[in-house]
């Protein structure tokens, strides 16, 4: 007898919402990104290139706003929001990524094992690059929120701290500024190979997704849209 499916509410609009503003926020700021980093080899002149990484910043604060916002949902949120159903820290999950690796013929209403797993790993990369990001646009184009501090550092007229524009000598202290840019160092580094690393990771994911999708025929896509998946009644949280 064939098993029967219904459809089950899984995903709620705050999560759909997250995600595809998600989606579209990391498309942008990969475009805008790669065009930055071959600035030079593109012939960008340095005007272009504060306005490229000024429209960076203003999507990547949009980006941060959504990550925030779904990580404090993960807290306080209602089911699949919370993390004890999305992260895969919960107990038994250990048990359960053996089984499913083992081929166990388990549907899950939310993220399987493995889908847990990577959404971890995206949160945390893409965690790494708020932070480093934001970091970076107060050294670099001096903008919130921390690029009050960071222009009052080098400003050697800390009265006159809206002289202080980007790639400009203007009212900068020379030894500050050269501490600064060592200071923020670690940080370009780790946006660069977090950047990079998601460029792996977001394809495996759209792969897994469709795999999933073609192996259990579940709506795995279709649910991100409109929140229902088609799933059988022994299906598992």
């Amino acid at each position: 007898m064939s098993q029967q499916f219904s459809a089950v509410f899984v995903w709620s609009r705050n999560i759909r919402l997250f995600h595809w503003i998600n989606v579209t926020a990391i498309f942008l700021l990969i475009v805008i990104g790669v065009i930055i980093l071959n600035s030079k080899m593109l012939g960008v002149s340095v005007d272009g290139k504060i306005l490229l990484k000024t429209i960076h910043v203003y999507i990547g604060y949009i980006f941060a706003v959504n990550l925030l916002v779904r990580i404090v949902l993960g807290f306080v949120g209602k089911n699949h929001e919370r993390w004890n159903k999305t992260l895969p820290f919960q107990l038994g999950f250990t048990k359960e990524l053996k089984d499913f690796s083992q081929g166990e013929k388990i549907i899950y209403q939310g993220h399987n094992p493995v889908g847990k797993l990577m959404v971890a790993a995206l949160l945390f990369f893409l965690s790494v690059q708020m932070i480093s990001g934001l970091v970076i646009a107060g050294t670099d184009i001096y903008y919130p929120p921390f690029g009050e501090y960071f222009a009052e550092y080098i400003a050697i007229d800390k009265a006159d701290l809206a002289a202080i524009k980007p790639y400009s000598k203007t009212n900068v202290d020379e030894e500050a500024y050269k501490a600064m840019r060592t200071f923020r160092k670690p940080f370009i580094t780790a946006h660069v190979y977090s950047f990079y690393t998601l460029l792996f990771l977001i394809p495996l994911h759209i792969f897994g997704v469709i795999f999933t999708e073609r192996k259990e025929r579940t709506s795995v896509v279709s649910a991100m849209i409109n929140g229902y998946k088609h799933l059988p009644k022994n299906s598992k949280e």
